[in-house]
């Protein structure tokens, strides 16, 4: 069957840039999925996105659907043809409905078991032509774009994320004869905005990228980013340091422009006495330059990416100066009158800032914090004063200036300006410290007072937030509460903190909230930081029996949790988990059947027979002693090992004795061995879930 490339390109006005390349990728994945379905292979499929553009390439994609062969079946044979011959009513609608005539009809044989004896019709569906399908194909995939809000425009009442200015769709030299979202397709696209605004004529998806590429647009998302990623590397080295590349930033210039170049500009050095976070905030995300570094100073220095090959680029660098200057004048000045107050003094105006609707301000929150921390403190033996210090100015710098203009600056503007204070090198640290972990993977606090800090506030949020019946739904989660859980369990478990997830919520329910908690609070809650527990040992390839083996006992403890855990997933790649896993889940069913708990664990030495029984109350026996002090330092690796060594004898046991023994006092005897047995295993985990 004969193939062809198949181009479509949706010109528009300029899209998102920050939802370009998913919208491309969601294009791509819509065309590619409704090729699929419509039976049609190809080779390969490649995506395009550009500022005003959006383009798929297919490549060797077939001109014609396949026939294909099918076989309707209709009602039972004997009941289709009258004593004559003729076709009564039951066949006559069975062809009907099938659009064929009686005559057409045969009888199932019997080696179709499901269908013999039924009428049967067999016939070849004629495959469609591909252009025949592709505009539905390319509309089918625009629906489906995950645009939050559609737009219309002109007097048209069609939809989506920006006008649509052209369209191209070219099967092979062959314009597809369609019209997608009101635009009639035809060959002829636009270069670029200002070096090539004419239209471009389009013979052969083929000649697609060369095409454009004269006309000053490098329609590859990719391409263009390694070339701005390549060409401010380059400007970065000119100016004596290293340029931060900041993906989420290359990304969205690479959305911006399509014809980029990068052109680097200054900046007056005294703005360096600002912070650098607030320079390179103001830079980032208002001008979208990158910055630029040596030996760990920032240089007063940007790079910019011009969507334009200017004849005169000093001009342009010469505004893009014009441009900054501005804007990190105001960051120095907001540092400058930030400084003239303390920090502390700032605690009173929180009290206007509601936190959440019904759970007081922001002041409320931080008293709560700093009540909870310190109790923290007081349990783990950590400096008091400190937690209680770093409590009081937790959130004084949400009412910054700086922070005010600069919202990521959050706690980093805190920082500085405890330390202009002379606050503690601790309690300064705990200023930026409360925020971390911020996303999966971050860095964890250095500090034991930023440590609690954290905690607590993660540990007010969620039960402030439980408590009032806002819980996470779906995909909906506005107050990042998923990333609260797995801050609190990390700071727990990577902190090394032994304290009980029941008492924690405990204790932050037990504190001055404007709205009390509901009674299932500790109840929901900590079950909703269970269940992220065990996301979590998803996301690290551990298998989820591993992680249920251990919350099977009922265990709240985060810390004791993950040693169980960590223990278990070592025992599992043991060669003799599978068997000792067996092992245990005939033991438990065997307890159930008989009793369960209240089966005696205390076996009578005389009353053991075999010699497969008698072994394995010794290795038990002796093992009860073994694990004794790994218990107690809670070293369950080793405790797992030491288990591991049973399996010779329990295996023995199984192969050659019968629990079941027609002597009531012997199979009493064992069972409470297998009781035994099943008590060294459990106080671990229930490894029988493996």
């Amino acid at each position: 069957m004969s193939t062809r490339d198949f181009l479509v390109e949706l010109g528009t006005e300029e899209l998102p840039p920050k939802a370009l390349e998913t919208l491309s990728i969601s294009f791509r994945e819509g065309i590619s999925g409704g090729l699929l379905d419509a039976n049609l292979d190809f080779d390969s499929i490649e995506t395009f996105a550009a500022p005003r553009r959006l383009a798929v390439i297919v490549r060797n994609l077939q001109s014609q659907q396949a026939d294909q062969e099918e076989v309707l079946y209709g009602p039972p044979a004997k009941i289709a043809f009258d004593a004559d011959g003729n076709p009564t009513k039951a066949a006559l609608g069975f062809a009907a409905r099938a659009g064929a005539d009686a005559s057409e009809l045969k009888t199932a044989p019997d080696s179709d078991k499901k269908n013999a004896g039924k009428l049967m019709l067999e016939r070849t569906i004629k495959g469609k032509q591909t252009t025949e399908l592709l505009a539905g194909i390319v509309q089918n995939s625009l629906d489906k774009l995950p645009i939050a809000k559609r737009m219309r425009w002109g007097a048209s009442r069609i939809e989506f994320v920006r006008p649509v200015q052209w369209l191209v769709m070219l099967f092979g030299n062959d314009v597809v004869d369609a019209e997608v979202l009101g635009m009639k397709a035809g060959n002829q696209s636009k270069g670029h905005r200002f070096h090539a605004p004419g239209q471009i004529t389009i013979n052969n998806p083929s000649e697609y990228e060369a095409k454009l590429r004269e006309a000053y647009v490098m329609a590859s998302f990719a391409e263009r980013g390694a070339l701005i990623e390549k060409q401010v590397t380059a400007e970065g080295k000119k100016l004596g340091g290293d340029a931060i590349i900041d993906a989420d930033l290359l990304d969205e210039v690479t959305a911006l422009n399509e014809w980029p170049v990068a052109l680097a500009g200054s900046f007056d050095e005294d703005f360096l006495r600002v912070p650098p976070e607030a320079l390179v905030s103001s830079m980032k995300e208002h001008q979208k330059y990158f910055h630029v570094m040596k030996d760990g100073q920032l240089l007063p220095n940007f790079i910019t990416i011009a969507n334009i090959e200017s004849t005169d680029p000093a001009q342009v660098i010469s505004g893009n100066e014009k441009v900054i200057r501005p804007r990190l004048a105001d960051a120095a000045f907001f540092w400058d009158t930030d400084r003239k107050q303390p920090l502390e003094s700032r605690f009173d105006k929180l009290k206007s800032v509601v936190w959440v609707n019904g759970l007081g301000t922001v002041a409320d929150k931080a008293q709560r914090i700093g009540k909870l921390a310190g109790r923290l403190a007081d349990e783990i033996g950590a400096d008091k004063a400190l937690t209680d210090r770093a409590a009081q100015l937790c959130k004084n710098d949400l009412v910054s200036n700086m922070v005010y203009e600069f919202a990521d600056l959050q706690g980093l503007a805190g920082k500085y300006y405890a330390e202009h204070d002379g606050e503690p090198a601790d309690v300064a640290a705990a200023m930026v410290e409360q925020y971390m972990p911020a996303f999966a993977g971050d860095e964890l606090p250095t500090t034991q007072t930023g440590t609690l800090i954290a905690l607590a506030d993660r540990l007010d949020s969620l039960v402030g937030l439980f408590g009032t019946g806002q819980i996470p739904t779906g995909s909906k989660d506005p107050f990042a509460l998923r990333r609260a859980s797995l801050g609190v369990l990390r700071l727990l478990v990577e902190k090394e903190i032994n304290i009980d997830l029941g008492t924690l919520i405990d204790w932050t329910i037990d504190s001055d909230w404007a709205t009390t908690p509901k009674a299932d609070t500790k109840a929901t809650l900590t079950e909703y930081l269970l269940d992220r527990f065990s996301a979590w040992y998803q996301d690290e390839n551990i298998p989820t029996g591993v992680f249920q083996s251990v919350r099977a006992l009922g265990i709240t403890n985060a810390l004791d949790i993950n040693r169980r855990v960590q223990a278990v997933h070592q025992f599992n790649q043991l060669d003799a988990a599978e068997a000792l896993a067996a092992a245990n889940k005939r033991v438990s069913n065997i307890l159930a059947k008989n009793g369960g708990d209240t089966v005696e664990a205390t076996v009578n030495s005389d009353l053991l027979q075999q010699a497969e029984e008698k072994t394995l109350a010794q290795e038990v026996a002796a093992k009860q002693q073994t694990l004794e002090p790994l218990m107690a330092n809670s070293d369950y690796s080793a405790a797992l090992n030491e288990l591991a060594g049973l399996r010779t004898a329990v295996d023995a046991f199984f192969d050659n004795v019968m629990v079941m023994a027609d002597d009531d006092a012997v199979k009493n005897n064992r069972l409470a061995l297998l009781k035994q047995l099943q008590g060294l295993f459990i106080g671990i985990a229930d490894i029988s879930v493996l």
